[in-house]
């Protein structure tokens, strides 16, 4: 078929048709230099096997250096990537230590609106993850992917570099669908809570990463502390993450967290059913446990420890420690106890 060399983005007029070789398309609208300009890849070759001596001795020539940001490397066969996204998909922590002392954009994206922290955060290389977030790479990754580190690092269990981007200040509350609300029509708006970062990791039961998460803030009702707005769910779809959860069949360790850290009982749309021939596959002991809660009050210990943290904020929840209270009611708070 005829090409179209029209501009565009991704999925626009100017996308490629079918038969159009997508290589090609990527190239014009992609690479910073035409194809024939880009032969010499010694620098992204050198990022891509880790050979830092060779990546150090290239750097001191200046026509190197001037390409340290370069897009010019077909990584994967297809994607043009800078030699630090590059560094850091393959886990070369030294070499994007290296590459960031030369003067390496640390947000600079590929085509997929990926920056280095992200390939590093979804490959669970966690030295690359702490090279670039001390470097001040942003925890939440780029404004132009629908996707972050913190959802893949909570979906894929890397409990470790979880911690590292929540230390480093990571929305624990971010939502796929909602961060697109201002790009998409309103009708793409909270049509079903598993893209949270809370879901997936129940999901994929990792009760580390949902302890961490819950921990750090994240609200375990749903992406606000306001009402959830049913009008905006598919109509089968749960309305809160607790039922979520209990549809999902998850562990009663998953439900009993969300039941101590403040999660509204009252939600519900209806109990899930455990029987045998239902559709929905329910746990019975994560059920029962929220039969019971439901069924006794709170005590006033949990009461007042939901309610200190709510008011203090997740953004403030580090100013916990610095309260002047014993310290065994600092780690009460903390939920470290």
């Amino acid at each position: 078929m005829e090409e179209d060399d029209r501009g565009a983005e991704p999925g626009g007029a100017g996308a490629p048709r079918m038969g159009r070789s997508l290589k090609a398309w990527l190239q014009d609208h992609y690479c910073d230099h035409d194809l024939e300009q880009c032969q010499d890849t010694l620098l992204h070759n050198a990022a891509c096997v880790g050979d830092i001596e060779t990546l150090r001795t290239l750097l001191q020539e200046e026509r190197f250096l001037r390409r340290i940001n370069e897009k010019s490397h077909w990584c994967s066969g297809w994607l043009p990537c800078s030699p630090i996204r590059i560094a850091a998909t393959a886990g070369h922590a030294d070499c994007v230590a290296l590459l960031i002392d030369f003067g390496a954009q640390l947000e600079l994206v590929d085509v997929k609106g990926q920056t280095p922290l992200f390939v590093a955060a979804e490959n669970g290389h966690l030295d690359c993850v702490k090279v670039l977030l001390k470097a001040g790479a942003d925890p939440n990754g780029s404004p132009h992917n629908s996707s972050f580190p913190v959802y893949h690092a909570a979906r894929l269990g890397h409990a470790d570099i979880l911690q590292e981007l929540i230390r480093y200040g990571a929305d624990v509350d971010v939502d796929r669908q909602l961060s697109c609300s201002d790009v998409f029509s309103p009708w793409r708006r909270l049509i079903s809570l598993t893209c949270t970062p809370l879901y997936r990791s129940a999901a994929h039961d990792s009760l580390s990463c949902f302890r961490l998460l819950l921990q750090a803030g994240a609200n375990p009702d749903y992406n606000s502390w306001s009402a959830v707005c049913k009008a905006n769910l598919a109509p089968s779809s749960p309305c809160c993450l607790l039922e979520a959860i209990l549809r999902h069949g998850c562990d009663k360790q998953f439900v009993q967290l969300l039941i101590d850290f403040g999660a509204n009982l009252s939600l519900l749309r209806s109990e899930p059913s455990c029987d045998e021939h239902s559709r929905k596959k329910v746990n019975p002991e994560a059920l029962q446990v929220f039969r019971e809660a439901k069924c006794a009050p709170r005590t006033l210990c949990s009461l007042c420890r939901i309610t200190v943290r709510r008011a203090l904020g997740k953004d403030r929840l580090y100013a916990i420690r610095s309260l002047p209270v014993p310290q065994r009611i600092i780690g009460f708070l903390l939920y470290e106890q």
